[in-house]
């Protein structure tokens, strides 16, 4: 049973009221238009009770239609790296008049997690998505078009643009009402969120598919766009929190960009609205200039050294040092893909001998997917995957690739194409840069590390992986040297960085029971 919507309900609704300041709740009876109670029940009676809900606004004509989907499906990675909270529905707000429900204008849209207002940037991308679809869609369901539905199995998608392949999908089923168009829509949308550019909609070209994080394209117009979307609204806290992290990550920006080999290796190259001239990109990959970009680096890199006090100091420091310093930053942190915490002490590799671990999780929700199925197929192990500190800053945004016989090769192929990897951390350790057997002697009396270490005071940084690799029979062994074909079965799990030129333990051997034990353990415990 449900209230009526009028501005008078019984006294036992009055809390209600209140509540809601005059906004009145209705479970069923919509009687202001038979097809809205006719659409509703159709998305309860498909999906829960739950799913959808919906209130009137007092006296006026106005409604709010919620529509509740399901969070869990995304794996615990992918939320925390995209910010969403798994244990909440997604909320569609659809906001339109009752009284023009079939035949006026399309309803507004509103994207959000109750708990979670100010970080949920998937939600202005979803948001932007799902207007544009209801937009071009909503008209199709008309009342003539409702009547006709009924008589006719045709789909009403019509194949143009960026959503052809997904209403070629809807085309098997008919939607029963415009919600339920609405949820699947949404549904076949957020897990691929991040295989699409936030602003043009249009799927991204990556050498290696899809990373994790979502990311704008290289267009200058969603560039510009990308500063009003609210994406890097969580740049600001990550200045503030994630010292090391954002250390780490302008560090590795600094090793690419000081390379012989920059022309190369560094990519992307930094899309930037310029702060006094928002109309035009202050560094642009069509337009390439190493040394403002390296002037501006040095501003941060400055700052980074001295500064003191809140973010909004920082910032301020660094506007008076180079106007393009911190937006520099924040593409530096907005640009990298990889989701990279840093690991607390107690939930650190031990054997590695450092305390620069973290956790690093660079594949999207797909490639997870296709990993894990032919994990139970296959079976998996672990691996180092060693690469100098200069290719990190492509490896963190384009994933690892097979290099072999392009321009990124480095240290050659002598088994063929593929990403390289070894069990033995002094084969990875070598292919980081350093020599290890001079360096493992200082491993052995200098086994307690800084924990106040500043990556950018060092003048030498070293990196290897940890990473999950599939057992099948495509796996190459040659002896200490591992070389897997197949992109989709190797994903990163832990990233190791070592300070001027030092190294860990040069004789740990991933295939130990021990180790294998100690790594599992920290899997199953680290931090999300």
């Amino acid at each position: 049973e449900c209230q009526q919507w009028t501005e008078s309900n019984s006294d036992e609704d009055s809390d209600t009221d209140d509540i809601l300041s005059g906004v009145q709740s209705c479970a069923t009876d919509l009687h202001h238009h038979p097809q809205l109670g006719t659409d509703i029940e159709a998305v309860r009676t498909l999906f829960s009770d739950s799913a959808v809900s919906v209130r009137r606004y007092g006296s006026i004509d106005d409604v709010d239609v919620d529509l509740n989907i399901n969070a869990n499906f995304l794996d615990a990675e992918a939320a925390k790296a995209w910010r969403v909270n798994p244990s909440e529905p997604i909320v569609i707000r659809l906001h339109f008049s009752v009284s023009q429900y079939l035949d006026g204008p399309a309803p507004t849209v509103e994207v959000f997690q109750p708990s979670n207002p100010d970080h949920f940037s998937v939600g202005k991308q979803l948001q932007n998505i799902l207007t544009v679809f209801i937009s071009q869609e909503w008209k199709h369901l008309t009342n003539e078009s409702v009547v006709v539905r009924q008589k006719s199995r045709h789909s009403w998608f019509k194949p143009s643009g960026t959503m052809k392949k997904f209403r070629a999908r809807f085309s098997v089923w008919l939607p029963q009402s415009k919600y339920e168009a609405v949820m699947r829509y949404a549904e076949q949308r957020i897990p691929t969120l991040n295989e699409y550019c936030v602003a043009c909609d249009e799927r991204h070209v990556f050498q290696n598919g899809p990373m994790l994080k979502p990311a704008v394209c290289t267009r200058e117009l969603c560039v510009f766009s990308f500063h009003t979307l609210g994406v890097m609204s969580g740049a600001t806290e990550d200045v503030a929190t994630g010292a090391e992290v954002i250390d780490l990550l302008v560090a590795m920006c600094k090793a690419a960009l000081q390379s012989s080999r920059k022309s190369i290796i560094f990519e992307p190259y930094p899309s930037v609205v310029d702060p006094y001239n928002p109309k035009t990109l202050a560094f642009s990959p069509k337009r390439k200039s190493y040394d403002r970009l390296q002037k501006a680096l040095d501003s941060i890199l400055l700052i980074r050294r001295m500064a003191q006090g809140s973010y909004s100091e920082i910032k301020k420091q660094m506007d008076k040092a180079d106007p393009l310093a911190h937006p520099l930053l924040q593409w530096i942190l907005a640009s990298n893909r990889s989701h990279l915490v840093k690991l607390p002490l107690n939930k650190q590799l031990k054997f590695m001998h450092t305390p620069h671990q973290f956790l690093l999780i660079s594949s999207p929700p797909s490639k997870e997917a296709r990993f894990q199925t032919a994990r139970k197929f296959y079976g998996s192990t672990f691996a180092f995957h060693g690469s100098h500190i200069e290719n990190w800053h492509s490896i963190l945004r384009n994933g690892l690739v097979n290099a072999s016989y392009t321009k990124l090769q480095l240290h050659g192929a002598a088994y063929g194409k593929g990403i390289y990897l070894s069990p033995i951390s002094s084969i990875s350790f070598g292919y980081s840069g350093k020599n290890t057997h001079i360096l493992s002697l200082w491993v052995k009396v200098n086994t307690k590390c800084s924990h106040s270490f500043k990556f950018l005071q060092s003048s030498n940084l070293n990196c290897i992986a940890l990473c999950e690799v599939i057992t099948s029979k495509d796996l190459q062994k040659h002896g200490n040297i591992w070389v897997c074909p197949i992109p989709d079965h190797v994903c990163t799990r832990f990233l190791f960085v070592y300070e001027n030129g030092q190294v860990g333990d040069v004789h740990i051997n991933t295939q130990e029971a021990t180790i294998q034990r100690e790594i599992l353990q920290v899997i199953a415990s680290k931090p999300s």
